[in-house]
């Protein structure tokens, strides 16, 4: 039997035997670029989800811990219900299908959906000094590992670039500017991938789902009553794949939310909400002393801009390392505007000006024949 189904028979095994709950199908629900999967199980009415983590390939005690840290922020992340830490399985509140990229493309509003999602962000950051301690940091070795994933994988394996002596050290040293600008950021709670993928309209969640303080129904969960999640409990928007969340720049999720990898809006929107954004934090009280807030927009707009650069730096070393380390395709689609924003944001930053030129002769030139090359190969192998 191959591994997943495996891992599949286990799953129900565990739902039926070990919790009582015996779905009337399981199917899945979605996938991400990890090894975990996650299904939603069908059972008297109610929906949940269960995730899939292979011990050995993920752990889910950081995804436990985060969940704990984001509940007590008021935060509405999906509620765990039972939890087999050893067998990497957990049994959690289903938050439903529709999440805000699909909204957005179908034309809802972005003012309302992205002041839900900011206004969470805020209480995240303003609140969230407690919670950040017990993160792990977002220091300089992890900086520089995640920069360094873009020439070995986006640069080398992607567009088969040969760097030379020169190009090895203009990379370096734009790499050690970002670095140091990320790290002169104030360090807030970062959840490190928060866009319209992993946000969740709740007023639009799918029906069915148990009601939170409602009992669960079936075996040995009879009669146990579903804990209302503290706080965030029906707040817009569900928050998910958050397990990464370290201590770091607080310009981050904000550039995650606003310069979406997966969908794009004019750069005067952008400033607008980036000023909002600040604005919403001096009035939770995180400009005291410009701890937050910055000394004025220009400067949080600049750490904005720049915490963007390496985030995207490092996505287009990721997006390359998705296809040709675990094949998924998908995410070269991506690319384009990945690299729009590195290059849109180098050209505005001096000190990112020879980077800007390389990126300009070298790299946008390569990309469109090294997707066309990847479509290629892959139609050639269906």
């Amino acid at each position: 039997m191959p591994e997943t189904d495996a891992r599949l028979a286990l799953l129900k095994d565990w739902l039926s035997r070990d919790l009582g709950l015996r779905p009337e199908r399981v199917e899945p629900a979605s996938a991400d670029a990890s090894f975990r999967r996650y299904f939603r199980a069908f059972h008297n009415g109610s929906t949940f989800i269960v995730m899939d983590a292979p011990p050995g390939k993920e752990d889910v005690r950081p995804y436990l811990k985060v969940t704990r840290l984001l509940e007590s922020l008021g935060a509405h992340v999906p509620h765990v219900h039972e939890a087999d830490i050893e067998r990497g399985l957990l049994l959690l509140e289903d938050l439903g299908g529709t999440h805000y990229l699909s909204r957005l493309n179908a034309g809802d509003d972005p003012e309302r959906l992205y002041g839900d999602a900011l206004r969470v962000l805020a209480d995240i950051q303003v609140r969230g000094e407690d919670a950040a301690a017990e993160l792990p940091p977002y220091d300089r070795e992890v900086l520089a590992r995640e920069l360094a994933l873009m020439p070995e994988w986006f640069l080398g394996k992607h567009l088969a670039l040969e760097l030379s002596t020169a190009d090895t050290e203009m990379i370096a040293a734009a790499f050690e500017f970002l670095i140091a600008a990320a790290l002169a950021q104030p360090a807030v709670f970062v959840h490190r991938d928060y866009h319209s993928r992993n946000l969740m309209v709740i007023d639009d969640r799918a029906a069915g789902g148990p009601v939170p303080g409602g009992p669960v129904p079936g075996g040995p969960m009879a009669g146990v009553r579903i804990p209302d999640a503290p706080n965030g409990n029906g707040r817009n928007p569900g928050v998910l794949d958050f397990q990464d969340a370290l201590r770091g720049p607080i310009g981050y999720d904000l550039v995650s939310l606003l310069k979406d990898c997966y969908i794009s809006w004019p750069r005067e929107r952008v400033v607008g909400w980036v000023s909002g954004y600040r604005a919403l934090l001096r009035s939770q009280g995180g400009d005291e002393g410009g701890h937050l807030a910055g000394a004025d927009d220009a400067e949080f707009l600049r750490w904005f801009d720049l915490i963007g650069v390496q985030r995207h730096i490092k996505v287009l070393g990721i997006f390359a390392r998705l296809w040709y380390r675990d094949g998924k395709a998908g995410y070269l689609n991506d690319l384009p505007l990945t690299l729009d924003y590195v290059r849109d944001a180098c050209a505005r930053y001096a000190e990112l000006g020879d980077l800007s030129r390389f990126l300009e002769q070298r790299v946008v030139p390569e990309l469109p024949r090294a997707n066309a090359r990847v479509a290629a190969d892959a139609r050639a192998k269906s």
